[in-house]
């Protein structure tokens, strides 16, 4: 068994670096960090970074989440080989290049890039956003799994997620006591569905529903609220087909062992309790 921390940092391929920074920092809100050759990095917290855009495509995406030691590294390692995962030992200038002191990458069962980290960096800064938008934090990731009940045995069998909540078929997962931490959504490929940050308040949510609206941005769902995780959200379209959310008040799980995972429906119902419903087709082209 593999135990993880926390979802980390999402990397991000783009054909064009510029726009992509443009979006990040005139309409996400996010800072910009450092630059490198081919990449740019983006803070939405204490940690050095929460976003990295790198120049490419799709191949470029991955997910990281943190685990403990050096030791639980290896050791997930041999577990992930062990059930046939082809398991990649990053290099000093990989680890350098993603601020981590150790990580490995590997193919979950769906085909999504993810990657285990150890001693992920964090600043003496604060975050400072381009613009008021009420950001606190990169909070969670939805995957694209061509086969959840698959995956998700993959994540509680072997990575020591919990499920919280399902949504027909698409469990969202916890590590912590943070409601969801990563979620599966169906899909005939695999990828990431959606990047979560979470923002302070209601005010939040709406101020940036009138800056994307100004903008022109497509907003793909919401405003709404999570019968799931209680949370208020908005869902808007992104540079290279990409999903990115804002949302407030996510629930904590606190009593674990009296906790019992909901199953909803995968229709609007599901989704929001005020009614409004999710262009699932935009959510991933």
């Amino acid at each position: 068994m593999i135990g993880l921390k926390d979802v980390v940092y999402c990397r991000l391929g783009t054909r064009d670096l510029a726009g992509a920074e443009w979006f990040a920092v005139n309409i996400l809100g996010l800072e910009v960090a450092e630059r490198r050759k081919g990449a740019i990095y983006f803070k939405s917290d204490a940690r050095a970074h929460t976003l990295c855009y790198v120049e490419g495509g799709r191949e470029q995406e991955a997910t990281a989440f943190e685990i403990a030691t050096s030791a639980d590294l290896q050791n997930a390692g041999a577990v992930l080989e062990n059930l046939g995962h082809a398991v990649h030992y990053g290099t000093p200038a990989e680890c350098d290049a993603r601020h981590v002191r150790e990580f490995i990458r590997f193919d979950d069962p769906s085909g999504n890039h993810i990657e285990f980290v150890v001693r992920p960096e964090t600043t003496a800064q604060r975050y400072h956003g381009s613009r008021d938008a009420g950001i606190t934090g990169f909070s969670h990731v939805g995957l694209c799994s061509t086969d959840p009940a698959r995956d998700e045995l993959f994540w509680t069998d072997v990575c020591k997620a919990r499920v919280s909540d399902r949504i027909g078929d698409a469990p969202l997962m916890r590590f912590g006591t943070i409601h969801h931490s990563v979620a599966l959504f169906p899909f005939h490929q695999p990828g990431i569905q959606h990047v979560n940050h979470q923002v302070a308040s209601t005010d939040d949510i709406q101020r940036s529903l009138a800056h994307l609206r100004r903008n022109q941005v497509t907003v793909t769902f919401g405003p709404g609220r999570h019968p799931t995780s209680s949370a208020q959200f908005l869902y808007f379209a992104g540079p290279d087909g990409m999903t990115f959310e804002y949302s407030t008040g996510v629930c904590e799980i606190h009593d674990e062992p009296l906790w019992r995972d909901r199953q909803f429906h995968f229709a609007p119902k599901g989704f929001c309790q005020w009614g409004s419903a999710p262009n699932i087709a935009a959510f991933k082209d």
